[in-house]
């Protein structure tokens, strides 16, 4: 069990303690505080994760497959919760599970013809968007209080709800588009 091993297994440790933070019976801006800052660090671990493990020659199967495991694990959790309470609309968690999956299946259709398909930039700014706008939902609302601009949602709630749906869609269609080759309809 390498650091970047272990930095992935300690982000799937912080999913239950960022749910389990969010029904503690505390004022509402010290939770939403409080869950960004476990959110925040939780989505800085895949970023060191990945860093060491490149520049250190560290990267292992259980790396490759429990890293992206953990990232749809903490972005899901977050954006179901946000949805539970309104905060984003359940379309956005949707698009998102079908994105996962799409590609998920896509690389397990690849797998099986012998070919692995690796993470591209447009999954990792994808990833990036999704982190950014769920920890925006969970600080604007402390930051900016009730003011909203655009009906239900806050400015920058907004703004990078649309940068998340763009960068989902891009990068799903890219990985389709990019990979479509090693799905043999033949089998």
């Amino acid at each position: 069990m390498n650091l970047p091993n272990k930095l992935t297994v300690f982000r799937i440790i912080l999913v239950p303690i960022l749910l389990i933070l969010l029904m503690l019976p505390l004022p509402a801006a010290a939770v939403q505080i409080s869950a960004a800052a476990v959110f925040i660090l939780a989505s800085l671990t895949d970023l060191i994760d990945g860093k060491i493990a490149r520049k250190y020659s560290l990267i292992t199967d259980f790396g490759k497959f429990m890293d992206p495991l953990a990232d749809k694990l903490l972005v899901v959790a977050a954006m179901l919760l946000f949805v539970e309470q309104h905060r984003m609309p359940a379309w956005a968690l949707l698009l998102v599970v079908a994105r996962e999956f799409a590609v998920t299946g896509l690389r397990l259709i690849a797998v099986d013809n012998g070919r692995v398909i690796a993470a591209a930039w447009s999954g990792k700014i994808k990833t990036t968007t999704q982190m950014v706008c769920i920890s925006v939902i969970f600080l604007e609302p402390v930051l900016l209080g009730r003011i909203k601009i655009f009906g239900e949602y806050h400015i920058l709630t907004y703004i990078t709800m649309a940068a998340m749906t763009v960068m989902t869609l891009w990068s799903g269609i890219n990985y389709i588009v990019t990979y479509w080759q090693y799905i043999d309809p033949q089998k």
